[in-house]
């Protein structure tokens, strides 16, 4: 797995996002491949620079344009600019979106139809480039996951073609909202602008989660600097690393993963329909679910139920506490599992065949556990006891020496 980690304090743009990826070695022409694709070779010039913010090093980058840009770009034509390019795929989907967020925010603050909205700064050359750039680049660089930091988004006001506009720009506040995304205080900055809509589409499209990063080894680190001059140093930190289980992190004969728990109190709902939530979520895929009571607000009893998962079905199974719980929030952490190596087998016994699970000890010893449900299942056809089907468990698995 590929994470990316994304530290952002003093904001999102996109110039900013595609110089951390050009810091972490992207090739340009990653970038210039799909906006040639676009028509747009030789309309654009990337002037890219190593510079420095408050002592801390990092890369510049401006797109020149190399003519006349239109005032405006319709945003009916541009989607089927984009949809007649002979894109990947993948990144096809990820720019449509991009830009389909950006068009729907555009379209609540300004009050029409998403496909009236007529971009303009956002319809520039210079986003153009950030938005395909800062797509393809997660795209090569093969990000499976993306955890962004909350960014400050700004305040006083800014000029765009509509006139002066308060920050957080209307755009920025939008994307935010419909996305139910953070963001941070921009309390100790002076006035301007330090997320663009650009900037906040992209993450709210890439970033699995805008949180605190979970713990990771970091492999490489691209750092994308800021114009503007501030009281400290104006960049963002785009990290790889490498989860925490990963090979090469753990130790020994032991395996060692990192889970998503998924966790909600609850005191307003029946046991049945706490029952019913948690078999909706192991059928959702969730690897372990489990309820304890708790004692909550104003003296009530209720009911904390958490549910461990693959990080990459987390807003997958967010939509299942929603639709099946009556919950109002969730709360998420990263946490690590370490497991032993296991081995499922079928064992003959003379009642019939039982699966069983063998777990290698660190030791070299091995440990046995028969399926449950083939016990209760034999004990049922046969007229026996949980417990002499057991026996015979032991004594088939004594007879073969105890190995799987």
């Amino acid at each position: 797995m590929t994470l990316a980690l994304l530290d952002c304090p003093t904001g999102l743009a996109g110039n900013m996002l595609l110089a951390a990826l050009l810091d972490l070695g992207l090739p340009e022409e990653v970038i210039h491949a799909p906006l040639a694709a676009l028509g747009l070779a030789g309309r654009y010039r990337l002037r890219i620079e190593q510079r420095r913010s408050a002592g801390l090093r990092g890369l510049h980058l401006a797109v020149e344009a190399l003519e006349p840009q239109p005032s405006h770009r319709p945003w009916g034509a541009l989607r089927q600019q984009i949809l007649a390019a002979s894109l990947a795929p993948a990144l096809q989907h990820k720019v449509l979106e991009v830009f389909g967020l950006l068009a729907e925010a555009e379209a609540t603050v300004h009050g029409h139809p998403a496909e009236a909205v007529e971009f303009h700064e956002v319809g520039a050359i210079d986003a153009l480039v950030d938005i395909v750039g800062v797509c393809a680049g997660l795209l090569h660089l093969g990000v499976d996951q993306l955890v962004c930091g909350v960014p400050p988004a700004g305040h006083g006001s800014v000029v765009t073609a509509h006139g002066a506009l308060p920050l957080p720009a209307p755009a920025v506040l939008e994307i935010a909202r419909s996305r139910g995304l953070p963001l941070a205080t921009s309390e100790g900055f002076p006035p301007g602008e330090l997320t663009t809509p650009t900037g906040m589409a992209l993450m709210a499209c890439w970033a699995d989660r805008f949180a605190p990063f979970p713990g990771g080894q970091p492999l490489q680190v691209g750092v994308g600097l800021g114009t503007r001059q501030l009281e400290r140093a104006n960049l963002l930190r785009l990290i790889l690393a490498r989860p925490l289980g990963d090979a090469g992190v753990s130790e020994g004969n032991e395996g060692s993963e990192v889970l998503l728990q998924q966790q909600a109190q609850i005191d307003d709902a029946t046991a049945e329909d706490l029952a019913y939530l948690a078999e909706a979520l192991r059928r959702g895929g969730a690897l372990e679910v489990f309820s304890q009571p708790v004692a909550m607000k104003k003296g009530r009893t209720g009911t904390l139920i958490t549910a461990l998962m693959a990080p990459e079905l987390g807003p997958e199974l967010r939509q299942v506490w929603w639709r099946h719980g009556t919950t109002l929030g969730v709360r998420e952490q990263w946490q690590q599992r370490w497991t032993l190596p296991r081995q499922s087998t079928t064992l003959a016994t003379p009642l019939g065949p039982v699966r069983i699970k063998w777990a290698t000890l660190p030791d070299g010893r091995r440990r046995a556990k028969a399926e449950h449900a083939d016990l209760v299942e034999l004990a049922g056809r046969e007229g026996r006891s949980l417990e002499e089907v057991r026996d015979a468990v032991r004594h088939a698995l004594a007879s073969q020496g105890g190995a799987p």
